[in-house]
């Protein structure tokens, strides 16, 4: 059974929504495969895939619905009363109670049918996980406190906490008191308003905040402050401050990098180490920092400027930006349905990919966005596996929709091999033609 006639925005709109299992269903043949499940679900013993889907279906409920659940679930989930539902209203929900070791638990059940008209996507979702977490996010958002000190665009620290920051290093260097060490990052996101006044300003919020992700997470035992428009400030201790000169590198080569590919945001940094024979104040470490930031700022230009008129191996490759957005918002809504695992996707039209952050940086890869990934990802695969990879990469490229799992050892940053499953499918266009291979690579 093959996926080759799901749509993009089915998949896409579908995994959106954080759910704990998601099968796909041929009505004509009642054989079925499943996408994932959640370790909520782990009890179950769910087949990867099967066939007689619906006696399947009425089988688990009768083994984990509540008992004063399980009439009214019965009554909806024969296969006439949910073919009936979703060919009139192309869906069908049931809430009810699952009993799951020992504790019950209020999920959703919806089924949604594909515009083919021959298949289903089932879904189930815990509601009551999803409940608590937005208590908990809006009783946060609720608190003064909180607002008073976090970026509402990017969910950094705002100019305010950055302040107060500043005077409680200020105090300690005019009492004399010893301030542990600390260095100070300044980043300046180039181009935002140009890109404000040739996209419009919603391009321009996208870039603050994956600029402010992109700072976070390479500087993430540090504070990190948005205190401008396009203006960051990484205040760096601790472990980051042992390893600045490694993170500042790391940040320059990303932004390089996304400045080369048009992958992402290219920010301008600088850095400046306190000195406590030299500084009488915060703002002159700061000061060091700005200026070397527009040092790097102009490097940056210039290598952009070089870049535009050499430019010769991405010509006729470049993704267009509507391509570009749509692979981002497909990749988010498969982030989401990762759990522990590595997420990737690549348009298949543009041999262009994204892959999750955390996976760039533990096996050392150029960047979150790449063309031509298998070529690139290949160098980590252990020799003894190469073959293995090899042909699967062949046969996605050929266009064989059909889900794929196998298992490898690849290369981390630090040279260490680990084993890695990854799953993937293909999802072809309304012409059958491949479009989008992605999936979830788990560490084994």
């Amino acid at each position: 059974m093959n996926i080759d006639q799901v749509a993009f925005g089915q998949v896409a709109t579908t995994l959106a929504k954080h759910f704990d299992s998601m099968y796909y269903v041929d009505i004509e043949s009642d054989g079925f495969i499943e996408f994932f499940h959640s370790k909520m679900l782990d009890e179950l013993n769910l087949p990867e895939q099967g066939t007689n889907f619906f006696t399947f279906l009425r089988e688990q409920a009768k083994r984990v619905v509540h008992p004063d659940d399980l009439d009214y679930v019965l009554k909806l989930i024969n296969k006439e009363a949910i073919v009936k539902k979703i060919t009139d209203s192309n869906s069908s929900l049931m809430v009810c109670r699952f009993v799951l070791g020992g504790k019950i638990i209020h999920i959703c059940h919806i089924s949604i049918m594909c515009e083919d008209h021959r298949h289903i996507l089932g879904c189930i979702k815990n509601i009551e996980a999803g409940y608590r977490a937005q208590e908990e996010q809006e009783m946060l958002l609720r608190s003064a406190e909180r607002l008073a000190r976090i970026d509402e665009l990017t969910g950094t620290r705002n100019k305010n906490a950055y302040t107060e920051h500043i005077q409680r290093i200020d105090d300690m260097i005019q009492s004399g008191e010893e301030v542990a060490p600390f260095a100070v990052v300044m980043c300046d996101i180039n181009d935002l308003k140009m890109l404000n006044d040739s996209r419009g300003h919603s391009f321009g919020d996208e870039a603050i905040q994956r600029s402010g992700r992109l700072i976070s997470n390479i500087f993430e035992n540090s504070s990190v402050y948005r205190v401008g428009g396009d203006e960051f400030v990484a205040i760096l201790s601790g472990d980051d401050y042992e390893q600045r000169e490694d993170l500042l590198n790391l940040l320059r080569i990303e932004s390089r990098t996304n400045g080369r590919w048009r992958s992402g945001p290219v920010v301008a940094s600088g850095m400046s180490v306190y000195s406590p024979e030299l500084d009488t104040c915060f703002n002159d470490v700061f000061e060091r920092a700005d200026a070397e930031m527009y040092e790097n700022k102009k490097e940056l230009k210039s290598e952009d400027t070089t870049e535009k008129t050499n430019k010769t191996e991405t010509i006729g490759q470049d993704i267009p930006d509507e391509r570009k957005r749509r692979l981002d918002s497909f990749f988010g809504a498969l982030y989401t349905t990762a759990g522990d695992g590595y997420v990737f996707l690549t348009d298949m039209k543009y041999n262009y990919s994204r892959w999750s952050l955390t996976l760039v940086n533990d096996f050392g890869l150029p960047s979150e966005y790449m063309y031509h990934v298998e070529k690139i990802w290949e160098k980590n695969i252990h020799p003894e596996d190469l073959n293995r990879y090899l042909e699967v990469v062949e046969a996605v490229l050929k266009g064989n929709s059909v889900l794929y799992s196998i298992s490898y050892r690849a290369r981390k940053a630090d040279g260490a091999y680990v084993f890695l499953k990854p799953r993937g499918f293909v999802i072809c266009d309304s012409n059958g033609e491949p479009e989008y291979f992605g999936g979830i690579i788990i560490p084994q």
